[in-house]
């Protein structure tokens, strides 16, 4: 392959921004571009998107990129694609017209259906068995439900064969090659509560469950795998599609964490656990996810999941819709400029709680308060939120018996030193922060590559992972005990 054609675009279509960043063979970071968009709130739970401003940001970022680094398209060797998960569009095959907003990862409109579902425990055992997942509103199976059953003659259109399901992935490579390629990865496959991650295929019984034709489902490739070309009108000329992978997954593989045991935690909008375990299916006893880590040349690897709903979002929350700091950036000079210890727990359940509690209908609180309490404490509250979570996490994982002494960190958060300090200290851990922060796009990248041939191997492309900093942990046990032991105070109060 030409030097010329060494260039890899990731497209990263994330919760509150579609972002695009241009990559060289050395897995070093060329240009990149991002905006941001609106989410849009139509009830109490209830969180959409605008599929087309979706489609529209992202091709705007991929064009912006391409300007700053001066590259053309006959530049770039492969496109890879990096997604929020779970996220679901449903559109008309034939006119390409969306028949609603997108129902965002975050959604819960659809807890009642699933808490009817989870009434019954041998179903549940059933799904968790086939897909790795719990009935809940976060993965796809009960929006794809909710949006046949309200939407005007749509359940009619997909027993005619007239609609196509995607999560995001999916639709932007719709949009990309112009209605050419209908197809996902299975790794977005396997956050649909419709794939069967043992068998690799689309589950016959969880469709009837939730009675959804198979017509409407794309084809699962893998995660590096001929998505076919760009259509010439986008970019001037075509270019491969070479990868599509979910968001987190993207991270793992940015993190370069191929050997099993390996553990990454992305701090975006929410926050993401993941450990590698290999070719086996790890089933939690603890409410943590079995998923697909990835899938390469028809092989899964799998991994244990652990997901938070809030992360950056709340410190977006804090800016956005408290006005306690104008730049998310200030929360670190706030936070260690705290004196005292703080006695102020944030409690986000903004849209339920995620793992491993899994309480929808829970709602968010601050606790503690006092005469003292000001802006200060609320925001480390918020950051420290994040930390307490984690931490949640780690337990649960420890009690399905994953041990690690390290911890790989990525996402817009990690810029905070503060935060990652808390962290290690909070999780008795070695955080490492790598070179680049973006390993959601740098792990489509990677795996663009390897399709293209760029590199030969995993191990080979495991070998551009590097790291900026280390955190290591500094607090005594027993003020980790007392702050842990505040946050499940709080806890507690919030699911009560």
């Amino acid at each position: 392959m030409s030097i010329q054609k060494q260039y890899l675009l990731a497209i990263d279509q994330g919760t509150t921004s579609s972002r695009a960043i241009i990559f060289n063979a050395q897995g070093e970071l060329v240009a990149s571009a991002f905006e941001e968009f609106a989410q849009i709130y139509p009830a109490d739970g209830w969180v959409e998107h605008d599929p087309q401003v979706i489609w529209q940001t992202t091709l705007a970022t991929c064009k912006a990129a391409l300007a700053k680094s001066n590259l053309k398209a006959s530049d770039v060797a492969s496109i890879g694609i990096t997604n929020q998960r779970e996220t679901t569009i449903v559109w008309d095959k034939n006119s390409g017209e969306v028949i609603y907003n997108a129902i965002v990862w975050q959604d819960r409109r659809t807890a009642t259906r699933c808490e009817g579902l989870k009434k019954n425990p041998d179903l549940v055992a059933n799904v968790q068995e086939k897909t790795g997942l719990l009935i809940d509103p976060y993965f796809s199976a009960s929006k794809i439900e909710w949006l046949l059953d309200n939407v005007a003659g749509a359940r009619e259109k997909a027993q005619a064969g007239e609609l196509c399901f995607g999560t995001v992935d999916t639709f932007l490579l719709w949009q990309l090659t112009a209605g050419k390629v209908f197809a996902t990865d299975a790794t977005n496959a396997s956050r649909t509560l419709l794939f069967n991650i043992t068998e690799n295929c689309w589950d016959q019984e969880l469709l009837a469950l939730f009675n959804i034709p198979e017509t409407m489902l794309p084809e699962v490739k893998n995660s590096a795998d001929n998505f076919g070309h760009t259509d010439r009108q986008h970019f001037g000329e075509a270019i491969a599609i070479s990868a599509m992978i979910g968001d987190q997954q993207a991270a793992l593989v940015g993190q370069a964490c191929f050997k099993k045991g390996m553990m990454k935690s992305t701090y975006g909008t929410g926050c993401f656990v993941i450990v590698n375990t290999g070719s086996e299916i790890l089933y939690s006893q603890h409410k943590m996810l079995s998923t697909v880590a990835y899938r390469l040349n028809n092989k899964s690897t799998y991994a244990l999941e652990g997901s938070i709903f809030m992360a950056g979002a709340t410190m977006k929350w804090i800016r956005d819709g408290l006005a306690l700091i104008t730049d998310v950036g200030e929360s670190q000079l706030i936070a260690e400029s705290m004196q005292e210890e703080n006695h102020v727990y944030l409690v986000p359940a903004f849209t339920g709680l995620g793992a491993p509690h899994w309480q929808p209908d829970a709602r968010g609180a601050i606790i503690g308060l006092t005469r003292d309490s000001g802006i200060k404490e609320i925001v480390t509250a918020a950051l420290a939120s994040v930390a307490y979570q984690s931490r949640d996490l780690l337990i649960a994982m420890e009690q399905d018996g994953i041990k690690t002494t390290q911890l790989r960190v990525d996402g817009g958060m990690v810029v905070n030193d503060w935060l990652l300090q808390f962290l290690a200290d909070t999780l008795d851990l070695v955080i490492e922060r790598p070179n680049i922060i973006e390993t959601s796009a740098s792990g489509a990248a990677m795996l663009a590559a390897l399709q293209q041939g760029i590199f030969s191997s995993v191990e080979q492309a495991a070998q551009s992972w590097q790291v900026q900093a280390k955190f290591v942990p500094k607090m005594s046990e027993e003020s980790r005990h007392r702050h842990y032991q505040g946050w499940l105070a709080a806890l507690q109060k919030v699911i009560d």
